[in-house]
């Protein structure tokens, strides 16, 4: 079985530029997580939300890849049946003319 998040939109503080430091930004969380699947054992989605929204809103983050790798050990964690775990967070607006994002598989 397969949870997928897409397009999470929250207004965090996170990195390490000045101006960074100074105001909340939008990031994009993107998850897919696979897992044995029994009926009786499933991974409750708003739960994991809740998990990566907690993480963001209230770590400080300097860096994407610091706030990917924890919040990726955390969930890992929390839901040992977690067969693999892809995890995105971008940053859509620090660039007027792209997109930049972190990513990671864990398998």
């Amino acid at each position: 079985m397969r949870v997928i998040i897409q397009d999470l939109k929250l207004d965090v503080m996170i990195g390490i530029l000045d101006f960074e430091r100074d105001m909340r930004q939008r990031v994009v969380v993107d998850m897919e997580l696979d897992y044995n699947y029994t009926g009786d054992s499933f991974i409750n989605y708003i739960d994991v939300i809740s998990t990566i929204e907690g993480l963001l809103s209230t770590r400080g983050y300097q860096l994407l890849e610091d706030a990917l790798l924890e919040i990726g050990e955390t969930i890992l964690s929390d839901y040992p049946e977690t067969l693999s775990l892809n995890l995105k967070i971008s940053k859509p607006d620090i660039v007027q003319n792209g997109i930049v994002s972190v990513s990671k598989l864990w398998n």
